[in-house]
Formats: structure tokens, sequence, C-alpha cells
């Protein structure tokens, strides 16, 4: 339930460059004229049952492919209705000026150059350098501005006022929302009587769209928004809880938000049955999941949803649950560290201590040992200094490749019978 609002703070938006419309006028029309707009321009994502998952979780999956779009997110459609619009406005659009680190970034500069507009994206310096330049791939100019998001908006309304260029907000304007629901209207057109909707949550605008949406196909239907445990606002918002931002970053940067948009809250506080928060591991582990399981890529925003399905079960069980993969643009080192994490706490990555005499033939036995229990060995160090150990004794970590915790406990055994000392680290 929503149990009320705790008022959040905005930033100021210089006179004449607010593009929205009065929120109570986002209804389901506006969102199937966009989609009527978007159509030919916009890949219409499957949305398909996962067997494994649903048997995993206890609750019949649906999964929407949104990491499938050209730029591997929903962004694009509210983008694509927004400039699809300003591309008929009169007098002619000079152009636009987006802020964003990543997603927005993408879809806006994409459309843009498909619309043949001038595209001008701030970024902030610490964006990924492989964002920028897809980015600017798509025919945009990047101005990198600020430590944060909100100097690089500070500076995008600058330019804005300055050029004479259009903002295009990523999730605060009519149009953009309008353009996320169509996920909606796609998700109950394939699957009609879905019981309940798991969506990320940043900044607003997906929820607010795809509530909007399904409240006016089903009114039956439960709506549940998700984020973080790092970044909470729109849940302290719509709550009134004080649920503290507890670090700079979050492996889902991409609904990182501090603020969320007074157009989705305004939407949301009505059509939003419930709110829920996951940590980084949820993410991490839905991550790996969908990527061995579904044999697709999520970034951490595209994973949310399923995270919130392995953290609360209970919430979801014998339901029929719509989760949007709204993303996959996830930097590979990322998602490398991420799959290492995963085999960690599946334990098919194991780091063992075997305590021998520092003797020739030691670590070829312990080796043999390891093989014969069908285990592989990825490193081995040595310690002999910084170890309480006896003189002439050494101290080797291991890390093994196993089929899981109960593979560990035999590798284990296999060295205690062949009478070396080994733990579990």
């Amino acid at each position: 339930m929503v149990f009320g609002w705790l008022k959040s703070g905005f930033a100021s938006i210089p006179q004449g460059i607010w593009h929205g419309h009065n929120p109570a006028m986002i209804d389901l029309s506006d969102i199937e004229q966009a989609a009527l707009r978007i159509q030919g321009q916009i890949l219409e994502t499957p949305c398909v049952e996962s067997r494994t998952i649903s048997q995993i979780t206890g609750a019949q999956v649906f999964l929407k492919f949104e990491n499938l779009q050209y730029t591997a997110s929903f962004k694009e459609r509210g983008a694509c209705n927004k400039l699809a619009q300003l591309a008929t406005a009169q007098p002619a659009v000079k152009g636009v000026v987006a802020m964003s680190a990543g997603n927005h970034a993408q879809g806006v500069a994409y459309h843009a150059q498909r619309l043949g507009m001038k595209a001008v994206i701030v970024m902030p310096l610490f964006t990924p350098g492989i964002k920028v330049e897809r980015t600017r791939g798509f025919g945009a100019e990047v101005v990198l501005h600020g430590q944060s998001l909100d100097e690089a908006r500070a500076h995008a309304y600058f330019l804005a006022e300055r050029d004479g260029l259009t903002f295009v907000h990523p999730y605060d304007d009519a149009a953009i929302v309008a353009g996320q629901g169509t996920v909606g209207l796609e998700m109950l057109r394939a699957v009609p009587h879905l019981d309940t909707l798991v969506v990320a949550v940043g900044g607003g605008g997906l929820i607010a769209g795809m509530a909007t949406a399904a409240k006016a196909l089903n009114p039956a239907i439960r709506v549940v928004g998700v984020q973080t445990q790092r970044f909470p606002a729109m849940v302290n918002a719509m709550t009134g809880s004080h649920h503290a931002t507890t670090a700079l970053n979050s492996i889902a940067e991409g609904i990182a938000v501090g603020t969320p948009g007074r157009i989705p809250q305004d939407i949301v506080r009505s059509k939003v049955d419930d709110w829920l928060l996951v940590d980084e591991g949820d993410i991490e582990q839905a991550i790996v999941m969908l990527l061995e399981i579904e044999k697709t890529l999520v970034e951490g925003a595209g994973a949310a949803g399923l995270a919130a399905l392995i953290r609360h079960p209970e919430q979801f069980k014998g339901q029929r649950v719509g989760l949007v993969l709204c993303g996959g643009n996830i930097d590979p080192l990322l998602l490398a560290s991420i799959i290492e994490r995963g085999m960690v706490r599946a334990g098919r990555l194991a780091r063992i201590r075997v305590n021998t005499r520092d003797v020739p033939g030691s670590l070829a036995r312990i080796a043999a040992t390891v093989a014969e229990a069908g285990a592989n060995v990825n490193e081995v160090h040595h310690q002999r200094a910084f170890t309480l150990l006896a003189a002439q004794n050494v101290e080797i970590e291991l890390v093994l490749q196993t089929r899981g915790p109960g593979h560990i406990d035999q590798v284990l055994q296999a060295l205690h019978q062949a009478g070396f000392e080994a733990r579990l680290c």
C-alpha cells in the first residue's frame, strides 16, 4: 500500500524549458497515441514466460525483454515519442539538449539523428568512456561537465537557454512518460491476465507510464515499484519512510536517482500499490540468473525486478508476474566481477587453505589430491612469512572451481584423508 508522501526538494527548472503538461492529462489515450507515433521505430520486444525462473521463485514469471532494443534500453520509447512530437512542432525546433549518464543519452541521440535534429548531450565527467563513445556514435555532440548528475543537469539547462535548444528530461516530462507507458500496453496485450507488474524505479518515468496503462486496462492489477536500498528516494517520497541514501554509487546506476520526477510522483501516488527495496547482492544474483537461465544480458537496473522476487518471494507466490528487463548496458569489467562473485556465492568457486611441510613435492601431492576429487585449481598462493606456522611449514591458498558446496566438502575430506590440514576460507 501507499502510505503517504514525503515531499522532496527539486532542482529548479528555468522558464521556457518545461514542456510537460498537467499530469492529470496523462491517460491511456496519451499512451495509445505514443504507441502509434513510435510504431515501426521501436522494437516490440518479446514478453514470454520463463519456466525455470517460475519454478525457482514460485510465481509464474513473464519477462519483457527491453534489453533487446537497438540502444539496449526502454528509454528509446520515451525519447522517440518526445522527439517525434518536437519534429512536427511549429516553429521548427532548433535542436534538443539532454542530460544523462547512459541510456537516456543514447535514446535521445539515436532518434535525434534519425529525425535529422541536432542533439547535445551533457554527461558528467565520471561517465564511462564506452557510454560517451556510443552516444557520440549516434551523432550527438557530447559535453562532459560536472562531478554529479545535478551539475550536468544545471549545465544542460544553461545550454538550452543560451542556444535556444529544447530540454528533453529523462523522466519528468509527460511525453516521455507516455512513451515509456507503451511497455505496459505491449505486456498486457501479450499476457492479458497478469496479476502483478514489477518495475524498477529511478526517476519514475517507466513505472508512471506503465501503471497508467495497466490500471486503465485492468484496474485489479497490482503494480509494485522496486528501488535499491542505496537509492530509495521514490520509496521515501511515496511511503513517508526515511531510508537514508547509504552510498554514492550502485551497480544499478540506471535507477540511482536522488530526486524522483514531479510528474511521475503525481501519477504513481494513486496507481502504484506496493514498494520494495533490494540490496546489491540481490541484483548481482539476478544478473547471473538471467545470464545463466535465459542467456540474456541485463544491467543492474534491468535485474532489479527479478531481485525483488528473489528477496521477497512470499509477496508473489502463485501469481502471474510481469517483469521488465529494462536495460542491457553494463560495463564488461563489472559484468566479469559479478559473474565471479556469483560463482563464489553458488559454491562453484572456492578458496581453501592447506597447511603442509615446505618441502619438494608437497604442492604436487595437494594438486593431485584436488584433481582426484574432481576440482580444478584456478590460483595458488604460498604464504611463508605472514603465518603463525612453525618454520619449514607453509600455508598454501588455493582457489578452486567446484560443482557446489557439496563438492567443496568432498575436496576437503579428500585432503584430510591424504594427511593435510585444510579448511575453507
